[in-house]
């Protein structure tokens, strides 16, 4: 790569690192970990830099390779262990915050919306792996039925069916109580 590729690649980095960084926490669900998804990402980019003649294709090209890299980390034998907040043997105290799950008072300190951002992420952690992905790059990335497709190399029906379960999945996760904290109206009959 010549100098001026590298400048230009320095500079597309510096431009797209917090927002990479932001998808692959919402893939992963750890900064840690999206810091490094992040870094995997960008060097899989830097190496076909190159080879992309298309400048709009490089955000698609580094989408995917952030969600094959979450994808293949999630894959490995150490990624299986998970934290909790209570000992094995049911003995010990919860860890988790005290109110947690109380609705928070909006003030001008923006607690409310810190606390409507925890509520979907742990009803985020609810759903399946496969449908986060896809409601993260739909809803959060803002892409279409096409990219999405593009992005994840499926169909776009595929993209369509998984958008729809998911939504249905985020919806039961937040349960009643959730989709009220949010406006929305909860049909009692369905």
């Amino acid at each position: 790569m010549d100098p001026a590729e590298e400048a230009e690649f320095t500079a597309y980095v510096e431009s797209r690192r917090a927002r990479t960084r932001r998808t692959a926490h919402l893939l992963c669900r750890d900064w840690h970990r999206a810091d490094d998804l992040t870094q995997i990402a960008f060097v899989k980019l830097y190496s076909a830099w190159t080879r992309i003649r298309d400048k709009a294709a490089r955000d698609s090209y580094l989408r995917s390779c952030l969600v094959r890299a979450v994808i293949d980390e999630s894959r490995r034998p150490w990624r299986r262990e998970h934290d909790t907040d209570e000992v094995p043997d049911g003995g010990g105290r919860s860890f988790a915050p005290a109110g947690f799950g109380a609705p928070a008072a909006h003030s001008s300190d923006h607690s409310g919306s810190v606390a409507d951002r925890q509520v979907v992420r742990t009803a985020l952690d609810a759903i399946p792996p496969g449908q986060r992905v896809i409601l993260v790059l739909r809803y959060y990335d803002g892409l279409d039925v096409a990219a999405t497709a593009s992005t994840l190399g499926c169909s776009e029906g595929n993209v369509k069916s998984q958008t729809a379960r998911g939504l249905q999945a985020l919806k039961a996760a937040l349960g009643p109580e959730g989709l009220a904290a949010f406006g929305r109206e909860v049909n009692k009959d369905a």
